[in-house]
């Protein structure tokens, strides 16, 4: 039925918009997640969203302790549209329920910041699994929380007196090195047949004018054939 209905919707939209869906849909990737804790300056954030979709990142997990997770579209470019961006915000702490999600999904979970056990993100090994990259607040950093339960800690190599970049600029460089080496490896990174189909659409539903009314006259379509009694011949 998700076939059916993806090829209904494609109808309504250009060649040309469904030859651009598909080219950006072979290279999603979900191999590699972020997960943002507690950000609070909104042009951070959105900058972080709009890095993430440029390299291909689907999914981006967004931790709401203190602060309310805000986007800025100037900044964003409209990239949060075509993400799936996951909330964690019930409770007064959501990073391990966060961690938990993540792990239970097979990520391993990998702070950015400074730490005895840290590794250089030139020797980042993307062959060892999934992995979610941590980003914390601009002020202080991840909690201890994330930091107590990371498997993995990275840093930027830095040769300077600045001990740390910018959120959005330590994203920006990590996961375009990143993206890079998973993309030139012969690990398998891309989206499974129904995961894009799902994704497809989703977009699609953006993108066309009053879905919810053109999704329904599908539904009534098909509930309309299938009621038709068949008719033998013989």
């Amino acid at each position: 039925m998700k076939k059916k209905l993806l090829e209904y919707l494609s109808a309504f939209v250009t060649e040309q918009r469904n030859l651009q869906f598909d080219k950006v849909l072979r290279n999603r990737t979900r191999y590699i997640t972020v997960a943002l804790e507690d950000i609070y300056q909104p042009h951070n954030a959105s900058a972080v969203l709009r890095t993430c979709e440029c390299f291909g990142i689907q999914d981006v997990h967004i931790i709401e302790n203190k602060n309310k997770f805000n986007v800025e579209e100037g900044v964003a470019m409209g990239s949060s549209k075509w993400l799936t961006l996951k909330r964690y915000n019930r409770n007064p702490m959501n990073s391990l329920e966060a961690i938990q999600s993540l792990k239970e999904s097979g990520y391993r979970i990998v702070a950015t910041t400074l730490h005895e056990r840290e590794e250089s993100l030139l020797d980042f090994d993307v062959s060892k699994g999934p992995f979610a990259l941590f980003f914390g607040t601009e002020i202080s950093g991840l909690t201890p929380e994330v930091i107590n339960h990371a498997d993995e800690f990275l840093k930027i190599p830095i040769y300077g007196f600045t001990e740390s970049f910018n959120i959005s600029v330590s994203a920006a460089l990590i996961l375009h090195h990143l993206s890079i080496k998973l993309r030139s490896s012969d690990i398998y990174w891309g989206l499974d047949d129904n995961e894009k189909c799902e994704l497809y659409i989703e977009w699609l539903k953006k993108t066309i004018k009053k879905p919810e009314m053109i999704i329904r006259r599908f539904e009534e379509l098909n509930s309309v054939s299938k009621k038709t009694p068949i008719i033998s011949l013989l």
